[in-house]
């Protein structure tokens, strides 16, 4: 099976799902910063011979876990929709898409409120132009 294309008005109407999707994807991203940090804090102290409290160490263990686990489930949901995850930090999803007969990705930041710039394959977002509309 082939790489799902959208058209604008596909893209758009696809937000109500991918919102969602990518709001989850940025949450559970800064929670596995957050237990990335807190890891981080609590080596520092123990180096400096403060005690590790097993339960503390298996909370942060489980912390990362649901958060990779939210990050995975997430990236599947949009892959298996058809969009490409391109910065999870800032929630930047594309759409490929067919312009005119060029292949390109329709682009969408979480925080936008439609799917209103384009991009060429090889652009990224610096490339962004708006849809003509």
């Amino acid at each position: 099976m082939g790489e799902r294309l959208f058209t604008p008005e596909q893209a758009n109407a696809a937000l109500p799902r991918v919102r969602p999707l990518v709001e989850q994807l940025v949450e559970r991203r800064a929670d596995l910063l957050a237990v990335r940090a807190r890891r981080a804090e609590l080596a520092a102290h123990v180096a400096g011979n403060g005690g590790l409290r097993p339960e503390q160490q298996a909370a942060l263990d489980r912390a990362a876990r649901a958060a990779g686990e939210g990050l995975r489930e997430a990236v599947a949901a949009l892959t298996a929709l058809g969009v490409v995850v391109k910065d999870v930090d800032a929630g930047l999803v594309d759409f490929p898409a067919l312009l005119d007969g060029e292949r390109v990705f329709l682009c969408w930041q979480l925080g936008e409120d439609a799917v209103a710039f384009w991009h060429g394959l090889e652009e990224g977002f610096a490339g962004r132009k708006p849809l003509a509309g």
